[in-house]
């Protein structure tokens, strides 16, 4: 099976290659490796590794902390693969088709930013409804968004933004980028973590800010 963790791990020489020899030696093969952030010292990094059947994924805890100065942020199911640069074909494929533009990136956004769904939604008055979707995304009543419109993106707390109860359901982490002049946001569920860091909303920032440019604001 595989999984997709995230580590912190001391930003010097040796580091990532000393948690990939722990990983190995503890059955588990590393399927691909990004570097989500650099900051103060520390390196964080998505590892996509598999384990062979029956080998739980505690042990890929044990075996990444057992590297001093390791700490594993999430341990999650994962694909097996990592998109790590899949925005340039997301938005080659919204400029084709711009008419399903909205629909594209709902679609397009959990898979680059390894998360369980996304949609677009809006802020009319006092109401706020999608308008669109990915296929995972919560089913919801009508409601309202009172932090609409944002200025940047921002990581959505559900104790300061009120959102609607099944989007923070499952230890769901949320993100929230504007888009476009008016009260509209792409909001991205990350169920069971790990929470966005500071480069993922400025990667959710550009991306959103290109797609508007396109499809017109």
């Amino acid at each position: 099976m595989s999984f997709l963790l995230r580590v912190v791990l001391p930003d010097k020489p040796g580091s990532l290659g000393a948690v990939a020899t722990a990983l190995g030696n503890a059955g588990a093969d590393i399927l691909g490796v990004d570097v989500v952030e650099r900051s103060q010292g520390q390196a964080i990094d998505d590892l996509a590794v598999e384990l062979p059947a029956g080998r739980p994924p505690d042990v890929l805890i044990t075996a990444a902390e057992s590297v001093p100065g390791v700490e594993v942020e999430s341990v999650r199911p994962h694909s097996g693969k990592l998109d790590t640069h899949r925005e340039l074909e997301l938005i080659e494929e919204i400029t084709a088709d711009p008419a399903h533009g909205l629909e594209l990136l709902a679609q397009g956004i959990p898979r680059i930013f390894r998360a369980g769904w996304a949609l677009v939604a809006v802020r009319d008055g006092d109401h706020s409804y999608r308008l669109a979707q990915s296929t995972a995304a919560p089913e919801t009543r009508a409601g309202d968004l009172p932090w609409l419109p944002l200025d940047k993106a921002i990581v959505v707390d559900p104790a300061v933004h009120w959102v609607p109860e099944p989007w923070s359901a499952l230890d769901t982490e949320l993100a929230a980028a504007p888009f476009g002049t008016k009260a509209r946001a792409l909001v991205v569920g990350r169920p069971g973590g790990p929470a966005f860091r500071p480069s993922e909303l400025a990667r959710l920032t550009h991306l959103t800010g290109i797609v508007t440019t396109v499809l017109g604001d």
